[in-house]
């Protein structure tokens, strides 16, 4: 486990709403009703954040979908420099209004649209516990879990947590509230985890070599206690649109990752009229096209080898 001063950037997760609606979402979108954080919400995020010294992320759901989605971009910037402010996007259809307050914003964006069909996703809702009832072996298998030391910690509607993902399992379970979003709560250490780790650590399966589902399929893999917890509680049971898993592990399961090249990324700015420029921190600066409506052909090319949506 990581120090949180150790990651490369921090969450504000302000939306759990989405354009869509894909497999083993991290952010376990479809199985409650989106939240909007609430403007003061977000401003104490930021707040709190201003002197932490890597990135601030802003991230949903699909961000761009909060109501007071400029607000937060000018209230962020006027705290933080943009070369430290994050942005994770879908770009979705309908918001390209927002393509000059994003390039004013953020230094760095992350855009993954999930319209290809090689983007997979590890089963969130296989519960650890369940594959290793006893709690010792539990940890073992769990203590060096991809999520929290690759990704970062966050706050949402219920406080600041260590891990993104289990921010998303506190609401979907209706669990403890994070810690309070005060000054210098982002410099605890693992030995200030605990309580958090043993409530959604066992719940969770990320750190786990489960098989993994194509994000498009719109099904999510759950543990049979998991789903007996859930069973009235989640939109996703109620509409048959779980699998139950076989709680088997796998020495080589699907890579994730893949996805993560700069055609695809640079197709998904184009429709924004944005074109991104690789930064040192090895995420993308966006600058806005002088002709919003230039297509380089190489595009039309890409879409049909990687079977991308329009």
């Amino acid at each position: 486990m990581r120090a949180l001063i150790e990651m490369d950037t921090i969450q504000i997760e302000i939306t759990n709403a989405c354009i869509n609606n894909c497999s083993n979402c991290t952010r376990l979108v479809g199985h409650t009703k989106p939240y909007f954080m609430h403007i003061e919400q977000v401003k104490a995020g930021v707040d709190y954040l201003s002197d932490f010294p890597n990135m601030v992320g802003i991230m949903g759901g699909e961000p761009l979908l909060h109501p007071q989605f400029t607000q937060i971009c000018e209230y962020a910037l006027s705290k933080i420099p943009r070369e430290r402010l994050g942005l994770w996007t879908c770009f979705p259809k309908g918001y390209e209004l927002y393509r000059e307050v994003i390039c004013r914003t953020f230094g760095n964006i992350f855009l993954n649209d999930h319209s290809r069909h090689d983007i997979f996703h590890c089963p969130i809702l296989v519960a650890a516990k369940e594959v290793f009832p006893v709690r010792e072996e539990m940890f073992l298998a769990t203590n060096h879990c991809w999520v929290q030391e690759a990704w970062s910690a966050a706050i949402n509607p219920k406080g600041a947590f260590f891990c993104e993902v289990a921010a998303a399992l506190s609401i979907l379970f209706e669990g403890p509230h994070g810690w309070t979003v005060e000054n210098g709560w982002w410099k605890r250490t693992p030995k200030d985890f605990t309580s958090q780790i043993e409530e959604y650590c066992p719940k969770c399966g990320a750190a786990l070599p489960f098989k993994r589902r194509a994000s498009y399929e719109g099904i999510d893999d759950i543990s049979p206690g998991n789903l007996k917890r859930l069973q009235g509680r989640s939109l996703k049971v109620k509409k048959g649109l779980v699998a139950v898993s076989d709680l088997k592990l796998y020495k080589e399961p699907e890579q994730m990752a893949v996805y993560k090249d700069v055609f695809y990324r640079a197709h998904i700015a184009d429709r924004y009229g944005i074109f991104c420029v690789e930064n040192t921190k090895g995420f993308n600066t966006p600058h806005l096209k002088k002709d919003p409506t230039f297509r380089p052909p190489l595009f039309e090319k890409f879409k049909e080898e990687y079977k991308v949506k329009p």
